[in-house]
């Protein structure tokens, strides 16, 4: 297994299986497969993949750990990227077919409507972290505070689950929204206990080493 994540080919075709999802959505648009409302079924499905791929690139960390497989770490940048392609698509799919690119009309939107609001709060959150994904930026920053700005994925894992929360609070279904939240809350708890267990153990060593 380990081997076969250091291939040549294992990047090439984790980037070919994140374009699927597009792949589908544009295959299904050309043939009339969306249903009686093609808009909407685009909107939906690209927040969908937007959440999809961020509990994905969440997941790599307790995995590569989890699982003793470090080799897992060099696609998380690109899955990443993933998040914020998907995101992006999301929030040009509702500027264009739901306010048909009025710059004007779009800011009064995300004003007025707070699912909208906390949804484009994270957006650019993951621009941010998008333009600083490269080795270039993380030297320019510097190690600490690149860290520190990524941490907000963390941020905008809350701010998504907010955003479909209240989106679906309007029809009263929160089925998908229960099942996002809860696997982002495992995703976020077990990184939790593991800085809280690393504080720990430094704090008894701390202890032992005053005590000699």
């Amino acid at each position: 297994m380990r081997k076969l994540l250091l291939h040549p080919w294992a990047k090439p075709l984790v980037f070919v299986l994140c374009l699927l999802p597009l792949a589908w959505l544009v295959y299904a648009t050309a043939s009339n497969q969306l249903g009686a409302n093609p808009a909407e079924a685009l909107i939906r499905a690209t927040g969908d993949w937007t959440l999809r791929a961020l509990c994905l690139v969440l997941a790599v960390t307790p995995l590569r750990v989890l699982t003793a497989t470090p080799q897992l770490a060099r696609f998380r940048r690109m899955l990443g990227l993933f998040v914020f392609f998907y995101a992006l698509l999301h929030l040009l799919c509702y500027s264009w077919f739901d306010m048909g690119f009025e710059i004007a009309d779009i800011a009064v939107d995300i004003v007025k409507r707070p699912f909208i609001l906390v949804g484009f709060a994270a957006f650019v959150l993951l621009i941010l972290m998008a333009a600083t994904s490269f080795n270039r930026a993380i030297r320019a920053l510097g190690a600490k505070r690149w860290q520190a700005l990524h941490r907000t994925v963390y941020a905008v894992a809350g701010l998504a689950v907010l955003h479909f929360f209240w989106m679906r609070a309007g029809k009263n279904d929160f089925g998908e929204v229960a099942v996002y939240a809860a696997i982002l809350a495992v995703l976020l708890g077990w990184r939790a206990w593991q800085a809280a267990r690393k504080r720990a153990v430094k704090a008894a060593s701390s202890a032992a080493a005053v005590s000699r």
